[in-house]
């Protein structure tokens, strides 16, 4: 007999396969369906876990067959004995391929779950040319979603380029983008034709809801002031930026997008959220993987994760060593580099279940 899932990881299965119930039946409660918002995220979530239930289903049942089949040899029908004999190389196949592709969702799955998160760019190295560089990465993001159909919000910072991405399967994608980009390529400014090397450092945050948070609102030191940068003279005298610190960590945001109040204090908040989400998981991961080396989803911005050189029409990752297509993947063809992320990600996991 080939490897099966073991009790423990089993349970664990059996929790998800309660959630996806449990979720089910909360999408048709009519004070649900009347609420857009709350309907998304629940679908999202049921989305994000339904391959995993339905395996899980079909290999308890293939499970149930195989025990049925051991216990018709045990038995003194012959005849029957000997379709069992015949089923059982069958079942155990089936088995087989069910127990690999049930435990390559389970390692995911948490990710598949987060439906939106907020992705910063920022310029590095370079000076004006570090700054076209995010501007160009910006770009290649937008595409990216536009091709998946992903919702992108706006969230317009001075200086930050920032934009919220929500959709299925968002985070479990996105989450290899944290890190600094390099660019090897002549500026438009640049006059005798040499290469420059320009970085500019990405920053995936998963939205999380305020309940995953440990965020206490009486720890949150908010101020309302007028908004700073272009816009004519109405932009300097109307109050409508908000500005809010949380003073245990001293962690800052501004937001001054709209020319409402009300939508400046609620992307604020879930910016800051976002933010704080970040700040936790990043020091439970690093505690859990001190001794690991590989970068593959730690979204740790110190390090080089990609090199795009345009003389070559080359993007190298080097966390997988692989490479890539400059034209397509600017273009936003970037699902094939993504699936070789998230499944050299999915072996890594494997490997320490």
């Amino acid at each position: 007999m080939s490897e099966r899932i073991p009790e423990n990881v089993a349970e664990k299965l059996r929790e998800i396969v309660k959630q996806h119930d449990a979720l089910s039946a909360l999408l048709l409660e009519p004070e649900v369906l009347t609420d857009h918002k709350q309907v998304t995220a629940l679908s999202i979530k049921k989305a994000a876990i339904e391959p995993l239930v339905e395996q899980f289903n079909e290999y308890e049942s293939a499970l149930h067959q195989e025990e049925e089949c051991e216990e018709i040899l045990r038995g003194k029908d012959k005849e029957l004995a000997g379709m069992a004999k015949d089923e059982l190389p069958e079942l155990d196949k089936q088995l087989t391929a069910l127990t690999e592709g049930i435990q390559k969702q389970l390692v995911t799955a948490d990710e598949q779950s987060v439906g939106s998160v907020i992705l910063e760019v920022r310029a590095g190295v370079g000076g004006d040319e570090a700054a076209l560089w995010a501007k160009d990465l910006e770009d290649m993001y937008r595409r990216y979603a536009s091709l998946r159909g992903w919702n992108i919000e706006e969230m317009g910072s001075s200086n930050t380029i920032m934009f919220g991405i929500a959709g299925e399967g968002v985070w479990t994608n996105l989450a290899f983008e944290s890190g600094t980009h390099q660019v090897k390529r002549v500026p438009a400014t640049e006059t005798q034709g040499r290469v420059h090397t320009s970085t500019a450092t990405v920053a995936v945050l998963p939205e999380p809801e305020e309940v995953e948070v440990d965020l206490d609102p009486n720890d949150v030191k908010e101020s309302i002031t007028t908004s700073t940068g272009p816009g004519g003279q109405n932009v300097n005298k109307v109050a409508t930026a908000v500005h809010l610190i949380h003073e245990p960590t001293g962690v800052e945001v501004r937001m001054q997008d709209t020319k409402s109040q009300a939508q400046n204090r609620e992307k604020a908040w879930k910016l800051l959220r976002a933010r704080l989400f970040d700040m936790q998981k990043a020091k439970i991961d690093a505690e859990r993987a001190e001794a690991r080396n590989s970068m593959i989803g730690s979204g740790s911005r110190a390090e080089k994760i990609r090199t795009y050189r345009y003389k070559d029409n080359l993007i190298v990752d080097h966390r997988i060593g692989g490479n890539y297509n400059l034209a397509d993947l600017m273009a936003g063809n970037m699902q094939p580099m993504i699936d070789e992320l998230i499944e050299a990600e999915t072996a890594r996991r494997l490997a320490e279940l």
